[in-house]
């Protein structure tokens, strides 16, 4: 979808001044918007990570307060990386420019979590509720997050932000490194084991289940 003709409206100065006050108003914490000498200004948005494939780190790095895999296989003149996922619900607050673009944010996140996944595997998306439904819109990567945000408001079911996976259909799995395939197919290989053992679990206990009323 296409961003609405609010969104593409051009602001003055004062009008953007305007914005910020009402904005600032309607806030419950201190992640105000702040007007610049220039006619620019800085705020704060939230991005929800809604990520379904492992992302990659650095092997010797370590990843406070998330669960890591195991490292994979060393490849020769590649370096080590640890491959885990990001706990659902995992959300990250960014300080950035209204001139910030949608790329630059995805780079930021990655850097906070230092990502060594390249930015073009991820998309952000902008989430809105209407009607009790739920629209999710992909921004383009020179698209201005903070902007967005100011004209929609501070409510989260009008708009928030969202990664993704950047899909565009089938997995492009020629995108990935040696090492980043070798801990997708350990994880997997873990996840496969783990699902047979509540399957059998499962039909452990409905075999005991009817010998007992035999």
């Amino acid at each position: 979808d296409e961003p609405g003709e609010w969104e593409k409206a051009e602001l003055d100065q004062a009008q953007v001044e305007q914005w910020i006050k009402e904005y600032n108003s309607q806030i419950n914490s201190n992640l105000f918007m702040s007007l610049n000498k220039d006619g620019s200004y800085t705020g704060f948005i939230k991005v929800q990570l809604k990520l379904v494939r492992p992302i990659s780190v650095p092997a010797t790095k370590r990843v406070p307060s998330l669960q890591a895999g195991r490292p994979g296989p060393r490849a020769q003149g590649v370096k080590r990386r640890t491959s885990f996922y990001l706990p659902k619900g995992t959300v990250k607050h960014l300080h950035i420019l209204s001139h910030t673009r949608a790329s630059e944010v995805i780079d930021a996140l990655l850097r906070k979590f230092t990502v060594v996944d390249n930015p073009r595997k991820f998309a952000l998306f902008e989430r809105s509720e209407k009607d009790e439904q739920v629209y999710l819109r992909k921004l383009a990567d020179e698209e201005q997050p903070l902007r967005l945000r100011l004209l929609a408001g501070p409510s989260e079911k009008v708009l928030s932000f969202v990664l993704k996976e950047n899909e565009t259909g089938e997995v492009n799995w020629d995108a990935f490194t040696l090492p980043e395939l070798h801990n997708f197919l350990r994880i997997l290989q873990r996840e496969e084991e783990e699902h047979v053992r509540q399957l059998r679990h499962r039909y452990a206990r409905c075999r005991q289940k009817m010998q007992e009323v035999l």
